[in-house]
């Protein structure tokens, strides 16, 4: 049960007569609404105001729920003594002694003083008595959605206040009657909201139909048993609200953290045994080096400055021993992306640009505001044409907030329909044998390797950047044996399916 269904609970209970029990010497609800009319009465007399008019019978299709025998039902015009709605005044924006409660400082709570209003002397000194509050006057705000239907009490003045026209002001016999009336407000809640007039964008409440709204009224004594047995219990229900909203919070990230938790065991060597007859990191590296020089001497790929050695105050975290630390430059090639001119765009072709916004970590979004170039630029610039395994990585996004960096693996169904391009501030990382891509994509995906890199972001104050120098000499890669890369991968793809299924 959730702690509105628990508070819900609680109110039908005590509305319905069934929270505390009725004693016989109590009396009856009638001389509850006698006194309260008469009070009323002498209320119109004194600022002569204009009579109330009757109110019709109830019907019994109204009455939207059993009540006890002592009880009745009663119009909201028959139980309060005065009900008004606030005059629109005029605001000054400078702090005055002259101030106004609107609908965003009438908070259940309590009154909201951060968020009370002020206006003049000359509309502060036109208002009849009648507008100013009074202690334990009942609030309800009557416009907008959200806030329309929210019910406040003034339990304390401190000093004098009016209300703007978007409240409706109760006005009660005496502390008990106004905090019964409060806290049913509180459950007739949607009711209330059901009743308003208007459109989708913008409803209301009328006052002449709030006059008739229906309330059930115990005598006093039973009002007075009924409020202090809300009042003990209110405190347990916000206790389990916290309970509940920490609970909800844990749930909610639990999955995420799992996989985040999973993902660092899994590059630092916790995830799957070390297996001696796999061989090392080293021995991995120094294949991956010879690779590399063999492709530069058939100018496949060009000769590079070589990145300096990891020393041990750049070591992220601790791996194995059969392990290396290497950088992501060492270990796989870069491409960046063309400037395709938008001037160049076709409204359709084979070809396609990748840009930033079709880039989702783990997956393209081909569908998303595509751009296609004709086959004669397609041509010129085929160095730049993706290929399966190609690492995928946005380069730009908002500063500081690590919005960036998504990575998405090439799959042959990405490229089963068009030819693939790179845009620029996409970049490519293409990996060399021994360099399992979807253990790399796991790599650039994991909390503390990121954070490193976004260290080197530039940018102005909106944009942030990474550049591909510094994202080859400051991914550091923990670097398994191939074998073991594998095993990572595959063990990943079956516990994070799993993690997912929580969400």
């Amino acid at each position: 049960m959730t702690p509105q269904e628990l508070k819900d609970s609680l109110f039908r209970m005590a509305f319905q007569g069934k929270l505390v029990e009725r004693v016989p010497s109590d009396g009856l609800a009638d001389e509850v609404i006698e006194e309260n009319k008469k009070i009323r009465n002498d209320i119109i007399k004194s600022l002569n105001l204009k009579k109330v008019k009757p109110s019709p019978t109830i019907d019994e299709n109204e009455v939207p729920f059993d009540i006890p025998e002592t009880w009745k039902w009663a119009r909201i015009q028959d139980f309060c003594v005065d009900v008004f709605s606030g005059k629109s005044p005029a605001y000054v924006k400078q702090e005055t002694e002259y101030r106004i409660v609107g609908q965003a400082a009438n908070q259940q709570e309590g009154l909201d003083e951060s968020q009370v209003k002020y206006t003049n002397e000359a509309f502060w000194l036109s208002m009849s008595p009648r507008y100013f509050l009074k202690e334990y006057d009942v609030l309800l705000n009557t416009l907008g959605n959200g806030t329309l239907g929210r019910s406040g009490i003034i339990s304390e003045l401190k000093y004098p206040l009016l209300t703007d026209g978007h409240l409706f002001v109760f006005r009660l016999n005496g502390e008990t009657q106004s905090k019964f009336f409060h806290y049913f407000l509180q459950f007739r809640k949607k009711e209330i909201e059901k009743s308003a007039n208007g459109s989708t964008n913008q409803t209301f409440l009328s006052l002449s139909k709030a006059l008739l709204w229906l309330v059930p009224v115990p005598p006093l004594a039973e009002q007075k048993r009924i409020v202090a047995k809300i009042e003990e219990l209110l405190p347990y229900i916000d206790r389990y609200e916290k309970a509940w909203s920490r609970l909800e919070d844990f749930n909610k990230r639990f999955p995420v953290d799992m996989q985040k938790s999973i993902l660092q065991m899994a590059i630092q060597g916790k995830l799957v045994p070390q297996l001696s007859e796999e061989g090392t990191g080293e021995e991995l590296f120094q294949q991956i080096q010879a690779e590399k020089q063999a492709l530069i001497k058939f100018g496949t790929i060009k000769k590079e400055k070589p990145l300096p050695e990891i020393v041990e105050d750049e070591i992220p975290f601790d791996i194995p021993e059969t392990w290396k630390w290497t950088r992501l430059g060492e270990i796989s090639h870069f491409q960046g992306g063309y400037a395709y001119k938008s001037t160049s765009y076709v409204p359709n072709s084979n070809n396609q640009i990748i840009r930033l916004g079709n880039v989702k970590q783990n997956h393209l979004l081909l569908e998303a505001k595509p751009a296609y170039i004709p086959d004669s630029i397609a041509e010129a610039t085929e160095s730049y044409l993706i290929k399966k395994d190609d690492l995928l990585v946005t380069m730009t996004g908002t500063r500081r907030k690590k919005d960036y960096l998504f990575v998405a693996r090439i799959q042959e169904s990405d490229l089963a329909e068009k030819k693939l391009f790179i845009n620029q501030r996409v970049g490519c990382f293409r990996c060399f044998s021994g360099i399992d891509p979807a253990y790399l994509q796991l790599v650039l995906q994991e909390e503390s390797i990121r954070s490193i890199i976004f260290e080197k972001e530039t940018g102005t104050a909106n944009q942030g950047n990474l550049g591909s120098e510094d994202m080859k000499m400051y991914i550091y890669v923990p670097l398994p044996p191939f074998a073991e890369q594998k095993r990572i991968v595959a063990k990943l793809e079956e516990i994070l399916p799993l993690c997912e299924r929580l969400k």
